[in-house]
């Protein structure tokens, strides 16, 4: 596989580091072009400011690249952007009728009945008590109720990378949904931020899967594990990624793994079998289970998260796609029904597009 892939990528080093032969899995090194100066970062095993300065800088550049969330989250703004024209010459007399037309535009948003619901009933009976008194409180009421719920059902949008080197990331999900460039786009970002990221080929179900992500290796300048024989067990893979992350003093391991249908048991149960080796190898790991889910299959995707969500124990939620949907409301929805964090949301193609999420600035950018 090696070979094949270094006839299409002219910048691989000629010599890759090989692990023993008897582990079954490969270990790849790819230089990226220019070297980020990480020595404002390094730190040894036992210091725990690493990951805390490396959520720090995440934060820092998901409020700088803002206008990247706004635009990505376009369409589900201008189908919202009605919401302005039903209020603009409301009156108590109209109430009733505002209502069920801001009712229809939430569910349309994919917000879902729940939410919805208890959003609308809410604001009447505010409005009959007096408590609003025109048509921009009522929409500041919306985008406070919305906020709100997010911030109390899942607070902790940072990814918990504990204290322990390295830190694991299995990053878990249906064929299709954008997994394993997720988890391409996730690599850039953090190693962007000074981290010594070691990515693991779990996907050895999907032949194209491990040419694919040694391909965002060779982008990002990352080193990779890859099985080293057909029909490789994806636990083993991740196994000797996760010892030689341990060995070799890498930050964060990030395991992609084999797409599954949420119903398919025997596939759902291997999942289970790789977070268990992780666990042996390094104590508390993994330290984060990220779901990643289509943003344009809207609320359709709340059971495969629920089943996830029962086999594996999902500590996040990576949200994809939702620059080409008007179904944004599912961000709220998955979060009410299930208390998971989304991380991060993927509002566009390009190798930066993948944010981390920010509650209030989801906010402002899908109501205009």
């Amino acid at each position: 596989m090696a070979s094949t892939l270094s006839s299409r990528l002219p910048h691989l080093p000629s010599k890759p580091v090989f692990p023993p032969s008897n582990s079954g899995s490969t270990l790849l090194h790819f230089s990226s072009k220019t070297r980020l100066d990480q020595s404002r970062f390094r730190c040894s095993a036992g210091q725990t400011g690493f990951f805390t300065k490396l959520g720090r800088l995440l934060k820092e550049k998901a409020k700088s690249d803002v206008e990247k969330l706004f635009s990505g989250f376009s369409k589900t703004r201008d189908n919202l952007a009605v919401i302005d024209e039903l209020l603009l010459y409301w009156n108590l007399s109209d109430t009733d009728r505002v209502l069920d037309e801001l009712e229809e535009v939430l569910l349309v948003a994919d917000f879902g009945p729940k939410i919805t619901i208890k959003i609308v009933e809410s604001l009447r009976e505010d409005i009959y008590a007096g408590k609003i008194k025109s048509g921009s409180e009522i929409k500041s009421v919306v985008k406070k109720s919305i906020l709100d719920l997010l911030t109390s059902k899942a607070p902790k949008t940072d990814l918990r990378l504990g204290f322990r080197k390295p830190a694991v990331i299995m990053i878990v999900g249906v064929n299709g949904g954008g997994k394993t460039t997720s988890l391409g786009k996730l690599a850039n970002r953090l190693k962007r931020e000074g981290a010594k990221i070691l990515l693991a080929a779990g996907d050895t179900f999907r032949a194209a899967a491990s040419d694919q992500l040694e391909i965002w290796a060779e982008r990002t300048g990352c080193e990779i594990v890859v099985a080293e024989k057909e029909k490789a067990k994806a636990s083993s893979v991740i196994s000797q990624a996760v010892k030689r992350g341990k060995e070799e003093d890498f930050d964060i391991v990030l395991c992609d793994t084999s797409g599954r249908l949420h119903t398919n048991y025997s596939l759902m149960e291997e999942l289970v079998a790789c977070k268990k080796i992780v666990s042996k190898i390094v104590n508390g790991a993994p330290n984060e289970i990220l779901l990643v889910l289509d943003g344009t299959t809207g609320l359709n995707m709340l059971p495969q998260a629920r089943e996830f969500n029962e086999v594996v124990g999902v500590t996040g939620l990576i949200l994809t796609k939702l620059d080409g949907s008007a179904r944004g409301g599912c961000v709220v929805s998955v979060v009410d029904e299930l208390g998971i964090p989304v991380k991060f949301v993927g509002v566009g193609e390009g190798v930066d597009d993948l944010q981390p999420f920010n509650a209030e600035e989801f906010v402002n950018a899908i109501f205009p």
